[in-house]
């Protein structure tokens, strides 16, 4: 079987402003200096985000898949401790968050990693270029690295028809809270399906300048929509962008133009 493999990495430009309303603190538990978060947004800030970060990735190995991606049965991950910090505990915590917040993602956490669909693999920062290397060869890695000097991974692997079957995150423990818990957060956007990043939305952990380290209400609405039975694996873009008014009315995702 072929597969589709992507790579998801953090990164930073700049954004423009935008007119999402009902600005609050960052909550509780987020790293001293994470930005604010809006709380409100539009359906068309909604569309417009979603189908620029279901859409692509930064790096792509193999066929280009021909619609959304992600999995299409109950997702269990694994965090596989390692480094000099321990934060197999804070990352499990991270997991439990995104379960628990997120409709239908149908998330456990823990068991053995053998046959996990999600493996998060805590890593220190000197380790990171040799999982860069082993998920996807020395030359392609070292190619990456040079252009975009990322702080984090995610390889997600997916049959044609868009179903995920395995994604595996590499996180860096040693760089301090807001490292990890901006890595930790925006990792697992893309493990989910997530894929791609936008670097003009200022609302979205997936915009390469912004370390903001928790989940946020906007992204929180994008994996309610990918995981809403309305929307399924291989969906063509056309097809989403004609879905995704119905969906986004009927959950109460937006507030008014």
């Amino acid at each position: 079987m072929k597969f589709w493999l992507a790579a998801a990495l953090c990164l930073g430009l700049a954004s423009p402003a935008a007119a999402a309303s009902d600005r609050e603190p960052a909550p509780a538990g987020s790293f001293p200096g994470a930005p604010p978060q809006f709380t409100k947004f539009t359906a068309d800030e909604l569309t417009r985000g979603f189908l620029a970060l279901a859409f692509g990735s930064d790096l792509r190995i193999g066929a280009r898949p021909k619609g959304v991606r992600r999995f299409d049965r109950p997702i269990r991950a694994v965090v596989v401790g390692g480094g000099s910090v321990d934060r197999v505990p804070a990352m499990q915590r991270v997991l439990f968050e995104y379960g628990e917040k997120v409709p239908n993602l149908h998330l456990s956490v823990g068991g053995a990693v053998d046959g996990a669909e999600i493996t998060v693999r805590l890593i220190d920062e000197k380790n990171f270029g040799t999982a860069l290397e082993a998920a996807f060869g020395r030359e392609v890695a070292r190619a990456f690295v040079a252009k975009t000097d990322p702080q984090c991974m995610t390889n997600v692997q997916s049959d044609p028809e868009g179903r995920i079957i395995h994604s595996e995150s590499f996180i860096i423990v040693d760089k301090g809270d807001d490292v990890f818990l901006d890595c930790a957060y925006h990792e697992l956007l893309h493990a989910f399906g997530l894929s791609n990043h936008d670097q003009r939305n200022p609302w979205t952990t997936l915009n390469q300048n912004r370390m903001v380290g928790y989940l946020s209400v906007y992204d929180r609405a994008l994996l309610t929509l990918l995981y809403d039975s309305r929307l399924s694996p291989g969906m063509t873009r056309d097809q989403v962008n004609v879905a995704l008014p119905q969906v986004i009315r009927s959950l109460g995702l937006a507030g008014p133009k």
